[in-house]
């Protein structure tokens, strides 16, 4: 007897689990400084009760930074770290790179990076930030409306859990895609439901 795909035994799993939804597509944000800060400082971190708190916050003291160039120069004038109460140095050093490379690439606004981050040389530009790997482009993708699915942790054990063996990112990636295909779903909304489950959060 031939052994289920990946896909399929994701996709059992997550009827199993989730039910058949329906599953939403995160918002993401609008704000170019919650976007940047959002993509640098979530890995490792507490999102709902510590990153987002923050990142509201961020939206509401900083509301110039709207823009990536708003960002920026807030950023020269105001330490980063306080701002976020957040003392990662790494993670910091992170969000001024991303920002320093958007102002480069020509980068402002929501749709900008919506496009750009779509075309092979802005991701390809993107990972060769510090820090950045394929889940970051995957999730930055995500919070300015794409729908994709970056693969982590909480992905990752899922994963385990259907019974997937261990695969690469990428292989990965494409197992979820092709599972929310055969469910039905959008891919973006599938990989939300699944984080928000592993997250302990009602899937919807």
């Amino acid at each position: 007897m031939t052994s289920p795909s990946p896909a399929r035994q994701l996709a059992d799993h997550v009827r199993r689990v989730l039910g058949d939804g329906p599953f939403h597509l995160p918002g993401g944000w609008f704000h170019m400084g919650a976007v940047i800060c959002d993509a640098s400082f979530q890995a490792r971190t507490r999102y709902v009760s510590t990153l987002r708190p923050r990142l509201l916050r961020l939206q509401e003291e900083w509301p110039d930074a709207v823009t990536v160039r708003g960002f920026r120069d807030r950023l020269a004038t105001h330490d980063l770290a306080v701002a976020m109460d957040f003392r990662s140095p790494g993670k910091v050093a992170k969000a001024h790179d991303i920002t320093d490379l958007l102002v480069a690439e020509g980068v402002d606004t929501r749709e900008d990076l919506h496009a750009w981050i779509a075309r092979p040389a802005g991701r390809a530009a993107l990972r060769a930030v510090k820090g950045v790997g394929p889940k970051s482009v995957d999730y930055m993708g995500n919070l300015v409306g794409h729908s994709q699915v970056a693969v982590d942790v909480h992905l990752r054990a899922f994963a385990v859990d259907a019974g997937v063996p261990q695969l690469g990112y990428g292989q990965l990636r494409a197992a979820y895609e092709e599972a929310a295909a055969l469910l039905g779903h959008d891919p973006g909304a599938l990989e939300h439901a699944v984080w928000r489950t592993r997250a302990g959060l009602d899937p919807a």
